[in-house]
This record gives structure tokens, C-alpha cells and sequence, in this order.
């Protein structure tokens, strides 16, 4: 009897699995747009931070070495460190609305006859 009723549970449960969510709205989805550009920009910043402690990293051992007398490596050419700059997010340009005389119109269509 209790194996009956934890698989009705369970079953009971698993049907909210199959539920089926409303499309996001306009505003949840320039909400995600936001978010999802901050993060790409967070990503960069990261990147540039990083690029600059690689730097500063590689001067320090090209000065250590030269202090202690030793020929450092040559260093491998890399590309300038690029500042991303300060996050900033335009707004989507708003879709442009279609006035109804734009539109044209197709004539409305007949009902079909019922039978009884």
C-alpha cells in the first residue's frame, strides 16, 4: 500500500515537470539582453585585468633577471592590453509600429453555412 501511494505521489509531481511556461515578456526580455550584455562585459574586463597582471608579471621577471645578471628569454610579441572602457548598454531602438492605413486589409471572408 505504501509503494501505491509514493508512486501516485510521485507521478502526481512529475506531471508539474510537463508544465508548460508563458513566453517571457517585452521587458523580461530586454531584462535578459541587459543582463547578458553586462555579463559579456564583465568577461572583457576580466580579460583586460588579467592582460595587465601578465604584464606586470613578465616586467618583473625581465627585471629580475637583469638584476641578477642573466640574459632573461626573449619575450614572445603579444598584442597591447585593450581597456574595455565603462559598461554602458543602449536600449534597443523600438520597433517601428505599422498603422492600420498601412496596412492593407483583405476583404472578410464569408461564414461557411451550418447544416441542422
Amino acid at each position: 500500500m505504501k509503494q501505491t501511494a509514493l508512486l501516485a505521489a510521485l507521478a502526481l509531481a512529475a506531471t508539474g515537470a510537463f508544465a508548460k511556461l508563458p513566453p517571457p515578456s517585452d521587458e523580461a526580455k530586454a531584462k535578459a539582453a541587459e543582463a547578458a550584455a553586462k555579463t559579456a562585459h564583465g568577461g572583457k574586463v576580466e580579460a583586460y585585468k588579467l592582460c595587465l597582471s601578465m604584464d606586470r608579471v613578465a616586467a618583473g621577471y625581465v627585471a629580475q633577471a637583469k638584476k641578477s645578471g642573466k640574459e632573461p628569454k626573449p619575450a614572445t610579441a603579444t598584442p597591447p592590453c585593450a581597456d574595455p572602457g565603462a559598461f554602458v548598454y543602449p536600449p534597443p531602438a523600438s520597433a517601428p509600429t505599422v498603422t492600420a492605413a498601412a496596412t492593407p486589409t483583405a476583404p472578410a471572408a464569408a461564414p461557411a453555412p451550418t447544416k441542422k
